[in-house]
């Protein structure tokens, strides 16, 4: 006898065998045991989640001579005739080969026809969204009125092809992706069945390559099985088959970006594409290390939202403490540009070495993440923040200097004496005046600069038209130095809002604020 490939020979013939859909599972089971069957079904998701599958099953359960439970009992003649293909009840079209007006209209004279064995004709349309829009009109009217025997399977990958008229004649069910853990189970359960020793890490990573897919994850399987056939499968053999880098190499990739190592950044981009590596699978997988990296740092529970091994959770929380949020976030962009870009392209490994490159020397760029990556580069150094204005789109202003700004420093030399004076004496020294210099002095700040010159400093527009008027700063300089009793140099600095003060001047009242006079003594 040939050989039956996995995802064949174990496929599900039960709701029960069935992995992944229970919700789908549960309702078409009590609609078969109260006798609520439908007449349209149409069963919506990616591939491999069952579609088919469940498809088939419902057609066994509604001729099923014997039902248990909503299930088919797969002993009886109907049953094993849908089984091996021989009842002619059961109908399956590929209809990505036979999308013409033409094929439908053939399937509506035989719906006419009773079926001659069991008690419904059930028609299975696979990828009905490839029909064409004249097929789909002469199949409107029987798909809405079908006679009692007639039941319409339909499956589809991309619902969202299918006319409206199509979908509100149809139940509606969604197979979701089938998780990590239930595909691993399942492959670990197939592999008891059939005497093959392997590895708990590597099923799980057939699982996670299979990305949702029941199928995939079978087919995989069998590939992984035939190229060692009759050895252990262990996780290293998994990788070498499948042509995919292991995690580790991910860490140590991102080790070297965070260092800036670009020569080692490099040295390991080349490993990957000496070994044959799939360069997109490479870019994927390694934006999907970055993705549950930020999940370590954001979620309060990560091993919740994250399909992996304890192991592999420490190390990724021990490598995640190295990177920020936002430079993973910048890290995924530049990723699923690359992606983008590399479908189209014949030199894989030139843009994966750029993009890397881009990663390591943020200076590179001109881009808002770019600088703002360099930013909290050389925040976490303390140094200076070199930057390139940017217009409103977020381009370098033409014309426009690349510029230096320091973090401005605490001031730690210690106040004058005349200074403490006005401070203590401020609120005294504005009760002197009446309005309107009054009311603009509240809405005033006061600082000082480095050459202990007094500051003052409106938060308001109206505050700073006032006071910038002919003779009213020589005023308040009046005021101030018969406060004191001696000259003191005040100056008038603009502001554009209240919340710049902290970052550009010495905010010396909350330095400060707790001097008193006492006995004519600051304190």
């Amino acid at each position: 006898m040939s050989y039956m490939a996995l995802y064949r020979k174990f496929r599900p013939a039960t709701f029960g065998e069935t992995r992944g859909q229970d919700a789908i599972v549960t309702t078409l089971k009590n609609q078969i045991k109260s006798g609520r069957i439908g007449h349209a079904y149409l069963f919506c998701g990616t591939r491999g989640t069952g579609k088919t599958t469940v498809a088939k099953i419902l057609a066994k359960a509604v001729n099923c001579e014997n039902p248990v439970d909503g299930e088919p009992c797969g002993t009886c003649p109907i049953c094993r005739g849908i089984a091996n293909e021989s009842l002619l009840n059961v109908i399956e079209i590929d209809a990505a080969s036979n999308s013409g007006v033409e094929n439908i209209r053939q399937i509506v004279d035989e719906v006419s026809y009773a079926p001659t064995e069991g008690k419904y004709k059930v028609y299975i349309l696979d990828e009905v969204h490839m029909l064409s829009a004249g097929a789909f009109n002469a199949l409107l009217k029987t798909l809405e009125e079908p006679p009692s025997y007639v039941i319409f399977i339909l499956a589809t990958t991309e619902s969202h092809k299918l006319p409206i008229t199509i979908l509100s004649r149809c139940q509606r069910y969604d197979f979701k992706r089938i998780s990590l853990s239930t595909i691993t189970d399942r492959l670990r359960e197939l592999t008891e069945k059939e005497g093959v020793d392997a590895e708990e890490e590597a099923l799980r990573f057939i699982a996670k390559e299979a990305d949702g897919s029941m199928r995939d994850a079978l087919s995989l399987l069998d590939q992984c099985l035939a190229f060692h056939y009759g050895e252990k499968l262990t996780y290293d053999k998994a990788l070498d088959v499948l042509g995919a880098v292991d995690d580790g190499v991910f860490g140590e990739l991102l080790s070297a970006v965070c260092s800036k190592d670009v020569t080692k950044a490099l040295s390991l981009i080349e490993e990957v594409a000496v070994q044959g590596r799939d360069l997109n699978q490479f870019v994927g997988n390694l934006m999907w290390y970055l993705r549950n990296m930020m999940l370590v740092k954001t979620s309060d529970t990560p091993a919740e939202s994250l399909e992996i091994s304890t192991e592999s959770l420490g190390r990724l929380k021990a490598l995640s403490e190295k990177i920020e949020v936002q430079s993973i976030m910048r890290y995924i962009r530049i990723l699923s540009t690359l992606s983008a870009d590399m479908k189209y392209s014949d030199q894989k490994r030139i843009l994966l070495e750029v993009a890397v490159i881009k990663m390591c020397k943020p200076q590179m760029e001109t881009d808002t993440d770019s600088l703002l990556e360099r930013i909290r580069d050389l925040e976490r150094r303390g140094g200076e923040v070199q930057f390139i204005p940017l217009n409103a789109t977020g381009v370098p202003a033409a014309g426009l200097a690349v510029q230096q700004v320091k973090k401005r420093p605490v001031r730690e030399k210690a106040l004058p004496e005349d200074v403490k004076k006005v401070i203590s004496s401020w609120d005294a020294i504005k009760e002197t005046v009446e309005n309107p210099l009054r009311s603009m002095l509240g809405q005033c700040r006061i600082s000082i600069n480095d050459d202990d010159v007094l500051l003052i400093v409106p938060t308001e527009v109206t505050a700073e038209k006032y006071l910038s008027k002919e003779g009213v700063m020589d005023h308040v300089r009046e005021l101030i130095s018969a406060g004191v009793e001696k000259d003191i140099p005040v100056e008038l600095r603009p502001l554009k809002n209240e919340d710049e003060f902290g970052e550009t001047y010495v905010d010396i009242f909350k330095m400060f604020g707790d001097l008193v006079i006492k006995d004519d003594t600051i304190m």
